[in-house]
């Protein structure tokens, strides 16, 4: 009798092993905007308040080389939706949107048999928004706070809205027959600032500032704020979590959680440093990925398309130019790549650089080496850029705080990553790394060559004042075409 009651009980359970492995599973790709890879307390960040993020990462596993193709939000979102590199996106300037006969990962996802939502910031455009069943774009005008939001990372209470709001009713909302893949994008930590979105709210002496930045009231206030910010998006992490748990689904869930440039502030976001391309990235994936572990390997935000198909079992589409990571996922050490590629596009300002990195090092190749690394135009009207300016005028910024003031500035840069991860010490001069210097142009050229990159034979105007961050009425913007549009989806002349 017992070993037929054991039998029976080995036979159910082989059945629901069968029934989880045939059961796709449920996807959430997370994006913060504007968030810095090491500001969270994951990643290192002593003093700010991420218990969700945090939690997120000990339930799975943390990438501590994680790239994107691009230091500007919508085409690096662009880039991340259809696994292209910007340059061959047709939106790779900033607010240009993706074009109709754009494919999307999302796209197949949905043909597959994926209920397909998104909701808070869009920044894509209308041509793509059919890849998606439903799509509950951030409200600014209005904002009601949630209800039970009051987590261990404090109490929103901000009138701004975070653009997460609607994360919960979607997931709550969805049809429970099918598998399901959401793009939950929200608006924190995006500029600009104001005191309330967090409470109690960090201190200044949480504060850590980069040495690339003074570290003055101001600067030590426009942290704070961003910080606060980052501790609002955290609560709604922790709602969506906590939704999964209540709705018994979370095995089978996989959570992704990243952003989509750096933080925005001088010498950031719009730039190739890491404070531009660097991302935290954390999946969690209870059936699939232990608990607590960490990778070392490089990824590029321009994989997470063909690794979400992998993940769903659905067949990569032609023109996918990113590379799976799902091996990692069960086996850290595993290598996909040896290196990682990112551009600078117009963001507000002109700009035109490639950069190209292994595990160690870091080359960047600034086309438009003669134009200054402004800022964006919401940093530059932020208090950490207006007090830059006013020290720059004393003659008060030191060596690395001047690199957002020089004119030119060199045509490569070339960054020991392992001894000077905040990269302040250029080495393209130095003989001692011509090896790694050759080598890397070498693999930048081969990748440009690859992917039809191209220079424009025009340059767009700046929209804005490079000094004051305020709009300039004296040019009227007319934006460049892409390639796309000028060659055909190929890109080729």
């Amino acid at each position: 009798m017992i070993r037929q009651i054991l039998a029976f009980l080995t036979i159910l359970f082989l059945v629901a092993q069968c029934q989880t492995k045939s059961t796709p599973p449920n996807i959430i790709l997370i994006i913060a905007d504007d968030m810095n890879w090491d500001d969270a307390g994951t990643y290192g960040h002593p003093s700010i308040r991420t218990p969700n993020i945090d939690a997120l990462a000990r339930s799975g596993m943390q990438f501590n080389k994680a790239y994107l193709t691009a230091s500007s939000c919508s085409p690096s979102r662009s880039s991340i939706i259809t696994g292209k590199y910007p340059h061959n996106t047709g939106a790779e300037q900033l607010h240009w949107p993706l074009p109709a006969n754009s494919e999307t990962f999302v796209e197949q996802l949905k043909k597959a048999g994926y209920y397909t939502a998104a909701a808070g910031k869009w920044h894509l455009g209308n041509d793509i928004k059919d890849h998606f069943d439903l799509i509950k774009e951030a409200d600014v005008s209005g904002f009601q706070l949630p209800t039970g939001a009051d987590l261990s990372s404090g109490k929103m209470v901000s009138q701004q809205p975070s653009g997460c709001e609607d994360w919960v009713d979607v997931l709550q909302n969805r049809p429970n027959e099918k598998p399901f893949f959401l793009w939950f994008a929200a608006l924190d930590p995006h500029r600009e600032y104001e005191d309330g979105s967090l409470d109690p709210p960090h201190s200044l002496q949480d504060v850590i500032v980069p040495p690339h930045l003074p570290d003055v009231p101001e600067v030590r206030e426009d942290l704070r704020l961003y910080y606060d910010e980052i501790g609002r998006l955290d609560t709604y992490v922790g709602l969506v979590m906590d939704e999964l748990d209540r709705q018994g689904i979370s095995e089978n869930t996989m959570i992704i959680f990243m952003s989509d440039n750096g933080r925005p502030f001088p010498r950031d976001k719009t730039t190739l440093y890491e404070g531009g391309i660097k991302t935290p990235f954390l999946v969690k994936w209870p059936a699939k990925v232990k608990a607590g572990t960490t990778t070392n390997r490089l990824v590029s935000s321009v994989d997470i398309a063909p690794t979400l198909l992998d993940v769903a079992g659905v067949p990569s589409h032609k023109g996918l130019e990113g590379i799976s990571f799902l091996p990692i996922l069960t086996d850290p050490q595993h290598r996909t790549r040896e290196h990682v590629f990112a551009e600078d596009h117009w963001h507000d300002y002109e700009d035109h650089a490639r950069s190209v990195q292994s595990e160690n090092f870091k080359l960047i190749s600034n086309t438009y080496h003669d134009l200054l690394a402004t800022p964006s135009a919401d940093a530059g009207r932020g208090l950490s850029w207006q007090a830059m300016l006013r020290l720059y005028e004393k003659d008060s910024l030191n060596a690395y705080q001047l690199a957002c003031f020089k004119s030119p500035r060199p045509r490569y840069e070339l960054y020991d990553l392992e001894s000077d991860p905040d990269e302040l010490n250029n080495l393209i001069d130095n003989d001692d790394y011509r090896q790694q210097k050759d080598e890397l142009l070498s693999v930048l050229q081969q990748w440009q060559q690859e992917t039809n990159d191209y220079v424009p034979s025009l340059r767009t105007p700046d929209e804005f004042d490079r000094v004051t961050g305020e709009p300039d009425h004296s040019v009227r913007v007319r934006p460049r075409r892409s390639k796309m549009e000028m060659f055909g989806t190929n890109g080729k002349y």
